[in-house]
């Protein structure tokens, strides 16, 4: 049985959420998101004992580990949208490499990552990208799966290689280095 899924979610106040058929729609400050769940599970806008509002997920049907997953994810998923319109989710990337340089142009991230040639990537509209002296980008935006995938394309131009440490990585991500050749 899911432990995530039996849990209701709170909605904070500023935030409007609405259920339609299998659709959740979220609306907050920072902007707006929709997600369809996935079939098996319903959802149902209720009112808390404190009289605050909050979605309820059920699973329809036998309860089985397929199910219990869905169930679980669904509600994870809702949280992730509820937290994207009142908080929004940030990515820090760091450059670390002789020459490498960042730059925002319009709505294109331009890049120069030791190739022959620069590496110019539009930004996606939902999302904002800052460069902070040449070397360190920040991706923001309201959707977690937005930011985490432009995110993991930028860092996928020159992902950071063991001997050395050059290349793009995540300003939290630890990289194992490797010895070099004995002689």
């Amino acid at each position: 049985m899911s432990r995530v899924g039996k849990k209701p979610l709170p909605v904070p106040k500023g935030v409007e959420a609405q259920v339609q058929g299998r659709t959740v729609h979220v609306k907050g400050p920072k902007g707006t998101q929709m997600l369809e769940l996935p079939y098996g599970v319903d959802v149902v806008l209720g009112q808390s004992e404190e009289g605050t509002p909050e979605l309820v997920f059920t699973p329809k049907g036998n309860l089985n580990g397929k199910l219990s997953a869905l169930w679980g994810t669904a509600r994870a998923l809702v949280s992730n949208l509820i937290e994207g319109v009142t908080k929004g989710y940030s990515l820090k990337l760091n450059l670390i490499g002789v020459g490498y340089r960042a730059n925002v142009t319009g709505k294109t991230l331009g890049m120069t990552l030791g190739y022959s040639h620069p590496i110019d990537m539009p930004i996606p509209a939902e999302l904002t990208v800052d460069v902070k002296d040449q070397t360190e980008i920040t991706i923001s935006g309201v959707s977690k799966q937005a930011v985490g995938q432009f995110a993991a394309k930028v860092r996928g131009m020159r992902a950071p290689e063991p001997f050395k440490g050059k290349g793009v990585r995540y300003s939290n991500e630890f990289i194992a280095m490797k010895e070099g050749k004995k002689k």
